[in-house]
């Protein structure tokens, strides 16, 4: 009786053990290589990357998304709206991928239609996607020594005490220099808006010299300047003369801001984008569509 007892507790005490294979080993293989245990074929301190994040698509969110469809490898999400219009458009733009469909239109149909223009649409989210992670890296950190592009070049931002609150620029040297007027504890909010007020006096200046080159040679007048603060727009021109050119601006090399003053200025003669417009405008900027690209390729320093 003891006996059976004892075994009883054995039996319960011992570890749960897999049921054994219903086919036999292959050859070659012997019992203990089917049973290895698990730390022989693997190493502790090596790292896997689970499956399912490998397998994962790129994706694209729209924040006013109410679709969702597979286009390739990546998934987009996109702000599908009805609208009174024969046939689908698509924008592609900053917030991702929007779609206007006549009402008439299925959902199933506007889904193929976008699967056929895959390719166009893939390479504008991505494209949209890296402009906007260089927005978030050329977003200004406002302190002593930042460093901001003006004129096309580098130009830091020193806080002196000893310097009236105007500003002034200093050139020479391995770099050009703004001092500003304030103390080294001074804010980040006083430190930009010190330094725009200091780069809108120097914006006015720059263009009206600008206008006055370009104007002639278009055979325009321009009336009066007013500079504009624009998250969207460099510039605007009215048939009355009156210029409007984003302060902003003066970030871009001097090329980039003759090729809107002149594009403003040629508004003046021909106020569409019409051939006859960009023929204007070719007159006295040649290469306009390079310089265009690039304000359209290179984003202004973010101040927010």
């Amino acid at each position: 009786m003891t006996q059976r007892f004892v075994q009883l507790v054995l039996d319960l005490l011992a570890p749960t053990v897999a049921p054994e294979f219903d086919k036999k080993a292959p050859s070659g293989l012997t019992d203990q290589a089917l049973i290895a245990p698990v730390s022989i074929v693997k190493k502790p301190q090596e790292k896997t990357v689970p499956l399912p994040d490998m397998l994962v698509p790129a994706r694209f969110r729209h924040p006013q998304a109410n679709r969702e469809v597979l286009l390739g490898d990546a998934v987009v999400a996109y702000a599908l709206q009805r609208a009174r219009r024969r046939s689908i458009g698509f924008t592609v733009g900053a917030d991702g991928l929007s779609v206007r469909a006549p009402a008439w239109v299925t959902v199933a149909a506007v889904d193929a239609a976008l699967r056929e223009k895959s390719g166009w649409i893939l390479r504008k989210l991505g494209e949209a996607q890296e402009r906007q992670q260089r927005l978030e890296h050329a977003r200004i950190d406002w302190r002593d020594g930042t460093v901001l592009p003006y004129l096309g070049a580098p130009l830091r931002v020193v806080l002196d005490p000893a310097q009236s609150a105007a500003g002034a620029l200093r050139e020479g040297g391995a770099e050009r220099q703004l001092h500003i007027g304030l103390p080294c504890t001074a804010q980040p909010g006083q430190i930009r808006d010190a330094v725009q007020a200091w780069l809108m006096r120097s914006a006015r200046q720059h263009f009206i010299g600008r206008l006055d080159h370009f104007a002639p040679l278009l055979q325009v007048r321009w009336t009066r300047l007013r500079l504009s603060s624009a998250q969207t727009r460099w510039g605007s021109a009215r048939a009355d003369g009156s210029i409007c050119l984003n302060w902003r601006l003066l970030h871009y090399p001097p090329a980039i801001v003759d090729y809107v003053v002149a594009h403003e200025l040629a508004h003046l003669r021909v106020m569409d984008h019409s051939p006859r417009f960009w023929d204007t405008v070719r007159t006295v900027v040649p290469d306009y569509a390079q310089r265009r690209r690039h304000l359209q390729d290179e984003p202004a320093p973010q101040w927010h």
